[in-house]
């Protein structure tokens, strides 16, 4: 229960003595807190508020001379001051984290819509996919403050997404360790990918730090684990059953290594992208042994990329060698300058609804 006797000063000093006894294990005096940066007032002020303090039943005095320590209650008004912070700080955490998943799933949505629009367009296997781009940065960090032996890092990246992560040490630590931390972090490590974070960079935060070193290895363990998860490939596909209505997959050993391998989707991306010399532009187009790959020795594969909101997409189809190119390539190049008009110019999914029902009634 809040006792409302203990106004906003009182709870500081008292939080602080707290946390000096936790970490030295000696009577904390007046002097010792005048030197905390965040403690304003001055030394008689202090000792006023600790004979306070003390009265309330706050803290104790082993002897005359000695400084305080907390009581039961003191102890109890930590805990239960952490646990609203870590409540408080949870609930930013889940906000942070549900404006991710509309993200996510934003992407996701898009990617099969326009795999979808692909099948239906050219009466092939659709696909669309993005890929690693090893090009995820942040542009800002934020930390804060949990418990001696937590914080939560915040990652504001390039793009706008916001991912929030709780990085736990061995060791005590400081606010103010804590603030320097987020500083280095904001020096050397800003804008930078994942690639650029080497050895020497994190050695100078390590140098920066001193004798919180050990804070820095922890930390860029939780940073490359978030570029990671924004940098994976990901690929939909649509009209696979499209396949079957093509001689040259009555085959039916051809067609399972064909649909093995388009269900190997990192692999799919992968064989479909290791001679892509990254053209914004450019349609690309892999016949047959040309992919390297057994498995689509019979089969084509034409797909453009389409930038949305500075991520690259790409959309195109699978069939056979003996496919209707003028058509594909046409129906490609049109639907992914609609693809990239429609979402470039600000609109929204629904739009791509529309545009697949107007293809239909032609």
């Amino acid at each position: 229960m809040e006792d409302n006797r203990l106004t906003p000063r009182k709870r500081q000093i008292l939080y602080a003595i707290v946390d000096a006894h936790i970490n030295n294990g000696e009577p904390v005096g007046s002097k010792f807190l005048s030197q905390d940066g965040n403690i304003t007032c001055s030394p008689a002020t202090i000792r006023n508020e600790m004979a306070d303090l003390e009265d309330m039943g706050y803290l104790t005095q082993p002897h005359t001379s000695a400084g305080r320590v907390p009581s039961e209650l003191a102890y109890r008004f930590y805990a239960d001051s952490l646990i609203r912070q870590y409540s408080a700080t949870r609930s930013e955490i889940d906000e942070i984290n549900e404006k991710l998943r509309n993200k996510l799933s934003e992407m996701d949505a898009i990617l099969e819509e326009v795999s979808h629009l692909a099948a239906n367009f050219t009466d092939y296997t659709g696909i669309a996919f993005k890929t690693g781009s090893g090009s995820i940065r942040v542009r800002k960090y934020e930390t804060v403050y949990i418990s001696p032996r937590e914080f939560l890092l915040v990652m504001m990246f390039s793009d706008d997404v916001v991912k929030a992560k709780t990085v736990r040490l061995n060791f005590p630590l400081e606010p103010e360790d804590l603030s320097r931390f987020s500083e280095a972090l904001n020096t050397f490590l800003v804008n930078l990918t994942s690639r650029e974070i080497s050895m020497p960079v994190i050695m100078r935060m390590e140098a920066v730090m001193g004798a919180q070193s050990a804070m820095v290895h922890p930390a860029i363990k939780v940073i490359y684990e978030c570029m990671n998860e924004m940098d994976t490939a990901d690929i939909k596909i649509d009209g696979v059953n499209k396949l079957l209505q093509y001689p040259e997959y009555a085959d039916v050993d051809n067609l399972r290594d064909l649909i093995s391998m388009i269900e190997e989707k990192n692999t799919l991306v992968d064989t479909i992208t290791s001679n892509d010399e990254e053209s914004d532009n450019d349609l690309h187009i892999f016949i047959g042994k040309e992919s390297d790959d057994g498995a689509m020795s019979k089969t084509t594969v034409i797909y453009k990329n389409i930038n949305i909101g500075g991520k690259k997409l790409s959309v195109g189809v699978i069939g056979p060698k003996r496919m209707n190119y003028t058509k594909v390539i046409g129906m490609i190049n049109s639907l992914a300058s609609g693809i990239d008009r429609l979402f470039n110019d600000g609109h929204s999914l629904p739009m791509l609804y529309r545009l697949d029902g107007e293809n239909k009634e032609r």
